[in-house]
């Protein structure tokens, strides 16, 4: 299916809405049935159709058939957040006494669900070192029933062989879920490569704009089915319709978005590379960067994210260098128009910070649409009065 069918008229039936361009925001919570026989077919079955808004609606539908072909996905649901897909798609998957496999540093979130509330309900987790796919196989257990996996993260940008890892998921009839906020279904595509649902982060780079939060979960349909009529329901995690509407509007200029921010990013990897101040670049379309090759083999592009691992003694130093920058603006997320800053000692109390410790000298920067060379000078002035500090 082409991308710009999936993106401009895949699911638009504009004669169903006055031959509307864009489509309506279908901004209702209940519909209404002419028999009772109508109505009873829908209570039974939700799924297929409009009943109440916090499970299926026109708007949501759309956004729906968009974002499983992206995937190349059978369905899809959208969720209120990110967080709400991670614990759908886990929580969907697991009984009492199950054993998860996770990466071991997973979006803070995931983790959350899989260290502080699953042990709740008996079902453990060993977090491994997933660039290394013999890891998952030697923490196999009898009960396992998921592998998560998140690949590249969003700080170091480690990655996971997805094919090798997918394969041996299900040689042991085990459900492997992917975080795949970072590429987007443009640059990777994990259901090919085997993986069994891709959730992602629908508020970054689907979204573009800032304005609004969502997650998306793709699988097979009876997968999809299962999750909506037990965790999405109960739970209500759906979207509104209007975000819903935001989001459709995104996707129109995502690969655009996606594209400029690509060849930004590769001319302030280039810069950040040749500066004295800057000890490491990670990046993983970078020669230099140490899974250069398999990133070259399972994604087809790279947008907006790096991080830099600065040459500071100091906490002071690195904070010299964010609050010194004018053009990026210090946030969380990624995926807008704007550029931005997440240093990592912004997490650590005062005295906490340690330079040896690679991670509290990190700063990921989130490349956005602003010009290049605009970008560069505002990362060499900042550097600069780290420099003089």
């Amino acid at each position: 299916m082409d991308l710009s069918f999936i993106i401009n008229e895949l699911g638009e039936d504009r004669e169903q809405y006055f031959n509307a361009i864009a489509p309506p925001i279908v901004q209702s919570s209940n519909f209404a049935f002419g028999t009772v026989s109508a109505m009873r077919e829908r209570l039974l079955d939700e799924f297929q159709g409009f009943l109440y808004s916090r499970g299926n609606n026109p708007t949501i539908d759309i956004l729906r058939q968009k974002l499983a072909a992206l995937d190349g996905a059978e369905d899809a649901l959208v969720f209120s957040s990110g967080a709400a897909a991670i614990f759908a798609a886990v929580f969907s998957q697991v009984q009492q006494g199950d054993h998860v496999i996770c990466v071991k540093e997973p979006y803070s979130w995931a983790r959350q669900l899989l260290e502080n509330l699953l042990p709740r309900f008996g079902v453990e987790t060993t977090f491994v070192d997933g660039t290394d796919s013999a890891n998952f196989e030697k923490a196999m257990q009898p009960n396992t029933s998921v592998i998560y996996l998140e690949s590249p993260n969003s700080l170091t940008f480690s990655l996971q062989d997805i094919s090798a890892v997918a394969a041996l998921a299900r040689s042991r009839n085990i459900t492997s879920i992917i975080d795949n906020s970072y590429c987007t279904p443009l640059y990777q595509q994990p259901h090919v490569m085997g993986i069994d649902l891709v959730l992602q982060s629908a508020t970054k780079f689907i979204s573009g704009h800032s304005d609004t939060v969502a997650g998306v979960l793709t699988g097979t349909r009876e997968k999809i089915r299962k999750i909506f009529t037990s965790e999405f329901l109960t739970i209500g995690s759906g979207i509104a319709p209007f975000n819903a509407w935001l989001l459709l509007r995104g996707l129109r200029t995502l690969e655009i978005r996606l594209q400029r921010s690509a060849e930004s990013t590769r001319q302030v990897v280039a810069f950040l590379k040749a500066h004295a101040l800057v000890e490491k670049v990670y990046f993983p379309l970078d020669p230099d960067f140490p899974q250069y090759e398999l990133a070259l083999r399972q994604m087809k592009g790279a947008a907006g994210l790096v991080t830099i691992q600065l040459k500071a003694t100091r906490r002071e130093q690195v904070e010299i260098f964010c609050d010194a920058l004018r053009h990026f603006l210090m946030a969380v997320s990624w995926g807008g128009h704007e550029s931005l800053a997440f240093p990592a000692c912004a997490a650590l109390a005062e005295g906490d910070f340690d330079p040896q410790e690679e991670k509290h000298r990190m700063v990921r920067l989130y490349i956005g649409l602003e010009d290049a060379d605009y970008l560069i000078k505002d990362l060499e002035q900042a550097l600069g009065k780290m420099g003089d500090a």
